[in-house]
């Protein structure tokens, strides 16, 4: 304050607005029986016959689930012990053979299209490092910019200072066991004619995923790895333009296998599509059941020292997609508690409970009106 006048002071007070001084008006819900007895009973009545949906679609998706961790060749030993010898810097190579029970198959055929998975438990696909640990530039067929450091330790060779392509901790624990589903055939075995295409999402390929050339052969493929001076993964046993020697369309990068595991799970017990049977033949309407089976695999894959274990599952698929009960159960039990609160609610209502009137009628001003 000076000597020759005042000062006004700055105020920090709200506009003497309704918005602002928090007076507009406002409804508040009074939970009476009226209106929350028939909510419990509404989501029990619908809840109950959409979990009998569920359950109905899920069962009949015909799944089986064959563990071949601890597997064994034909000299009996089992192959998660073969795979630790190495010979020529690779493991030793070991096969198995598993029968599938009929029991599994059922008496009745499986209709439609049917898939195969391969699942694996304990792998922490979704730990932080793991999931960071790519390059999607490098995925994309860009082999000429460095990727970055979070494909370390898996980003370049320290001997031959090249390049690992494709770089990253997910890419070089690519899952690379052989599934082979077979039939037999009076008394010869037979593979069952399946495809490695179609099966990763349509917008992986499309947007993810890009060779560095439009190859027409492993050849070209190879001659373009090489000049840019990348090197195949250290736990790999093929080389990149080798993932599919059939198909250019489905090698390299761009190989369906490579997809579908570089799309991480989230949880530590999960199961991936390998391969879809082919309708044609004998397997046009699906899979008989009056024929025997037996996965001929080439094991290659180490799960043993992490404590985890393979599996091959064999399923069909429903309207709402594969075998999962637990949807139509949690829809069961929680439409079954609504409609039980329900009925105990609404017993303590008649028992016990006053009219909305008799409420509002309580209360010092009610006791005295009424002296």
């Amino acid at each position: 304050m000076s000597g020759t006048g005042t000062t006004t002071q700055n105020s920090h007070e709200p506009k003497d607005s309704k918005f602002k001084q928090q007076a507009l008006p406002a409804w508040q819900p009074i939970l009476t029986a009226g209106t929350v007895l028939p909510t419990f009973f509404v989501i029990g009545v619908a809840f109950i016959p959409i979990g009998v949906g569920l359950m109905y679609f899920s069962n009949q998706v015909k799944e089986v689930i064959i563990d071949y961790t601890n597997c064994e060749n034909p000299e009996g030993v089992v192959c998660s012990k073969v795979i630790e010898d190495y010979t020529g810097g690779l493991p030793k190579k070991c096969t198995c053979d598993l029968n599938i029970d009929a029991s599994d198959i059922g008496d009745a055929d499986w209709e439609g299209q049917v898939f195969l998975y391969y699942g694996l438990t304990n792998f922490y696909q979704n730990h932080r490092r793991y999931v960071k640990s790519r390059s999607d530039k490098q995925l994309y067929g860009d082999l000429v910019s460095r990727p970055s450091e979070d494909c370390s330790p898996f980003l370049e060779n320290n001997n031959e200072s090249k390049i690992y392509a494709p770089c990253g901790a997910i890419a070089n624990s690519l899952f690379n066991d052989t599934i082979t589903l077979q039939y037999k055939d009076g008394a010869e075995w037979k593979p069952v004619q399946v495809t490695g295409k179609g099966i990763a999402w349509e917008s992986d390929k499309k947007y993810k995923f890009k060779n560095p050339i439009e190859a027409k052969s492993p050849a070209e493929l190879e001659k373009a790895f090489r000049d840019a001076g990348t090197i195949k993964p250290m736990d790999w046993q093929k080389e990149i333009w080798e993932l599919d020697l059939t198909d250019p369309e489905n090698n390299g990068f761009l190989n369906e296998d490579l997809i579908v595991w570089m799309r991480t799970a989230a949880l530590p017990n999960f199961r991936k599509l390998y391969r879809k049977v082919i309708q044609e033949g004998e397997f046009a309407t699906g899979l008989p059941a009056a024929k025997d089976y037996r996965l001929h695999i080439d094991y290659n894959y180490k799960v043993v020292k992490f404590s985890g274990t393979k599996s091959v599952i064999m399923s069909t698929t429903s309207l709402l997609g594969g075998k999962n009960p637990f949807l139509g159960i949690a829809y069961i039990v929680v439409g079954c508690i609504c409609f039980l609160m329900g009925v105990i609610f609404l017993f303590i209502h008649l028992r016990f409970g006053r009219t909305t009137q008799e409420m509002m009628n309580i209360g010092p001003r009610s006791q005295y009106n009424s002296n």
